[in-house]
């Protein structure tokens, strides 16, 4: 992954970011020599945000699968949710 300096990132602007993601994903924005700053396309951004719910969705299937589900009401769920509360503040 190629670094931009913060430096030439304010003399350069929005011109600096789009040279560095010339041909890569992503950049790092690197301040004082550390790096502490990713910056990507809006193309890239949305390709990471569906591999999250892809991953998301497959760890529910297999919580589906393993039986690490509860089944209950909106009032059921409140009422164990309050009881795990309290046994939480009583411990």
């Amino acid at each position: 992954m190629n670094q931009l300096a913060a430096n030439n990132l304010k003399v350069r602007g929005i011109s600096a970011i789009e040279e560095v993601l010339t041909g890569q994903p992503e950049a790092a924005i690197s301040v004082r020599g550390k790096v502490r700053f990713v910056v990507m396309s809006m193309a890239q951004y949305h390709y990471l945000r569906e591999c999250e719910l892809d991953a998301a969705l497959t760890q529910s299937r297999a919580d589906l699968a393993a039986g690490r589900t509860v089944k209950e009401t909106a009032a059921e769920h409140l009422e164990r949710m309050e009881q795990l509360l309290s046994d939480d503040a009583a411990n």
